[in-house]
């Protein structure tokens, strides 16, 4: 028996490997940057054990019946080469036979024996899992290492085109690049409607160029899904494969850095793995699939856990750069925590934490109401993206009548909401779409729950109290 059909490789082979990869233009300043290996050759070059290989390869069969190489090839992103040597140890395990042989060495076709159907029946009933071969341990964090977000530096340009269209204060974009380039983690917090999800959001623009997402890892033999459709976006990078001068490892996807948003259902059992047991394999938490990107966790004190819980669970990976998982067997392991994180909040940040927390969030940023020219600058944008027809009027009635008379500040979302409901009223009476004193005046007793006939809305309760408590200044 080859030496590549013996026991697991070592660690060390796969690191090895990954540093000879193939070199792919994926970094937005053109430079080449190696992010995924040539597709491996050897079982030996999987950094897998063959008997998860044969589990991988008799599931796969067990469920198409008669397969060929080029079929599981497709199913499992696996070279033919390693797929000859996985299936003859098959056949000489009596867990498959050949039932057809073609012209070439490569084309035949094989089904599970009956014995094979038993050992494949056993395989399922363990971990149903049958799609793209994992990648080990050692190539995952050996890939985070090369394609870290923490080294990320951004420019003043570069920022002021990702914030192009909202309405944000000069130098409130300068303090988010040097958040930025200050590599820690970054809390934006003021009171609600301030457009503080929109920002956090907008960060993703900053993130450069390419990461490489395996489908899965494999720890101990069990298997941790990475991949995630609804997160990751797979990318053409111009070269085939995703490579300049070799076929890559198909295991990998080269995908735009990912951003995931986490919120108010946000607990702490979220942000450990998740394993099926009717599956019997695990989901990575939503942290490390953000892994190499952005994790925003939205509405920080909503949670139905306490934040300053929350929060401590990362003390120790913001430290580090390195988190503590469990499989369901006990056993504990690293793994690389390479995730910008930043953190929305209705509360103030000393107020979500001890000291020890808070001097981790490296940069807190105020976002608060706009003045009268910046609101207005949001009022008429989001009048044309309505396509509603307003005049100085019906803004002035909105400032003066409706916010200075109820003390309620004047946020970022409070354009938009109260246009959309104006626009609804009008289609609603078949009436042009024109903004005016009385339909904002509707729109604002509808949006506030104000009760009974108003020719003017009551002082809000304690508005402002918390965040702002000047009054709102006239233009």
């Amino acid at each position: 028996m080859k030496d590549e059909q013996q026991a697991a490789p070592q660690a060390s082979a796969d690191v090895t490997r990954l540093h000879d990869a193939s070199r792919a233009r994926v970094n937005g300043d053109g430079a080449e940057t190696a992010l995924v290996a040539r597709a491996p050759r050897t079982i030996a070059d999987t950094g897998l054990d063959q008997n998860l290989l044969l589990e991988l390869v008799a599931k796969t069969a067990h469920l198409l019946g008669k397969v060929s190489l080029s079929q599981l090839s497709q199913r499992l992103k696996l070279s033919i080469s390693v797929l000859e040597s996985v299936t003859a140890f098959a056949v000489r395990e009596r867990v498959m036979e050949v039932v057809r042989r073609g012209a070439t060495d490569i084309d035949v076709e094989l089904q599970l024996t009956d014995g094979g159907r038993q050992r494949a029946s056993e395989f399922i009933a363990r971990c149903r899992y049958v799609g793209p071969a994992p990648v080990s341990l050692a190539a995952y964090e050996a890939s985070l290492r090369r394609q870290t977000i923490r080294q990320m530096q951004v420019t003043r340009t570069g920022v002021r085109a990702a914030f192009a269209g909202l309405m944000i204060k000069s130098a409130l974009i300068d303090e988010i690049g040097g958040a930025v380039n200050s590599g820690k983690p970054v809390i934006f917090f003021g009171p609600p409607g301030s457009g503080k999800t929109s920002l956090a959001e907008r960060l993703k623009r900053l993130l450069p160029g390419l990461v490489a997402v395996p489908y899965a890892i494999v720890v101990e033999n069990e298997i941790i899904q990475i991949f995630d459709p609804l997160i990751h976006e797979p990318q053409e990078t111009g070269s085939p494969d995703g490579l300049l001068d070799a076929p890559s490892d198909a295991r990998w996807q080269i995908c735009r850095r990912p951003t995931v948003m986490s919120g108010g259902e946000l607990t702490l059992d979220m942000l450990e793995l998740r394993y099926d047991a009717a599956s019997g394999f695990y989901q990575a938490p939503p942290h490390v699939k953000a892994n190499g990107g952005l994790y925003v966790v939205d509405d920080l004190g909503r949670q139905r856990v306490e934040p300053a819980e929350l929060l401590n669970r990362w003390i120790v990976p913001f430290d580090r750069g390195l988190d503590m998982l469990t499989l369901h067997t006990g056993l504990r392991f690293s793994l690389p925590f390479d995730v910008w994180v930043a953190f929305s909040s209705n509360i103030a940040p000393g107020d979500l934490g001890d000291e020890a927390f808070f001097r981790r969030l490296g940069c807190k940023l105020y976002i608060g109401p706009l003045d009268v020219t910046e609101y207005r600058a949001v009022y008429e944008l989001r009048c044309r993206e309505l396509a509603l027809a307003s005049d100085d009027d019906a803004f002035d009635y909105l400032v003066h009548h409706l916010h200075m008379t109820s003390g309620r500040p004047l946020l970022a979302c409070y354009p938009g909401d109260l246009l959309r409901i104006v626009l609804a009223n009008a289609r609603y009476q078949e009436q042009a779409a024109v903004v005016d004193g009385p339909s904002l005046l509707r729109a604002w007793n509808s949006y506030f729950a104000v009760t009974g006939e108003h020719e003017s809305p009551p002082p809000a309760q304690g508005v402002g109290t918390e965040w702002n408590a000047k009054k709102i200044a006239a233009g």
